[in-house]
């Protein structure tokens, strides 16, 4: 009788290979909002690098956010972009990787997030097919930010809206690396019964934040909070 032994290895390896997805990863000043209209769930506190993607051809809304030197004191500030749009075509399982195309290091972080210019490569060196898409989706302060208020914009909705079927966005010209280029997660909402340690952490959130608003954001937050007692 002849061993199925080879039969089963090759039917499993051919499983596993199946199973394979590539991946897209990006430097810690940008952030994951949306994949294929649907949110990107993440963290304030614990940046997601990764974004694992099937074959086929996928709509990211990724989001530069990083925090500067203000040029004029030594305090720091946020700055963050509007979404972009990467229309990327996955036709394996490689690792892509997102990067700024003036290189690592961002000289002069305002102005890059008026139009982040970025370019996506893979690690293996291959050609990618991929194409970037501007949007003038923006949030409308710190506040409708951090509780989703009424007249505040979710960006993170608006990010996935634009990722979904109908994209209304203001292209840009497609960036071209070696390779051919073709060619829009608040933090959780409080629980109905606070723990001792939600209240905590919620409490090192407001504080996390207001240590880094600036003087307009922080008149917007003193406006909103007065009116909750």
């Amino acid at each position: 009788m002849k061993s199925i032994k080879p039969i089963t290895a090759l039917i499993a390896l051919l499983g596993a290979s199946s199973a394979m997805a590539a991946n897209l990863s990006i430097p810690m000043a940008f952030e994951y909002l949306a994949l294929d209209g649907k949110k990107v769930e993440g963290s304030l506190f614990n940046h997601k690098s990764d974004l694992e993607l099937s074959q086929g051809t996928h709509k990211i809304a990724i989001r530069y956010h990083d925090m500067v030197q203000d040029d004029f004191s030594d305090s720091e500030s946020f700055v963050k972009s509007s979404p972009f749009i990467v229309t990327l075509a996955v036709d394996g399982d490689y690792d892509y990787r997102l990067q700024p195309a003036e290189g690592e290091i961002i000289k002069k972080p305002k102005s890059f997030a008026k139009s982040p210019a970025v370019v996506i490569s893979r690690i293996d060196g291959g050609a990618v097919n991929y194409k970037v898409t501007h949007t003038e989706l923006t949030e409308d302060s710190f506040v409708s930010k951090l509780f989703n208020g009424n007249s505040g914009q979710d960006i993170e909705t608006a990010a996935a809206a634009a990722t979904g079927t109908a994209v209304a966005a203001h292209a840009a010209a497609p960036v071209q690396p070696a390779g051919t280029v073709e060619a829009v997660t608040l933090p959780a909402t409080l629980p109905a019964n606070p723990t001792a340690s939600d209240a905590a952490h919620a409490q090192q959130m407001l504080q996390y934040w207001w240590l880094h608003a600036d003087d307009k954001t922080r008149k917007e937050f003193m406006s909103w909070a007065i009116k909750q007692l």
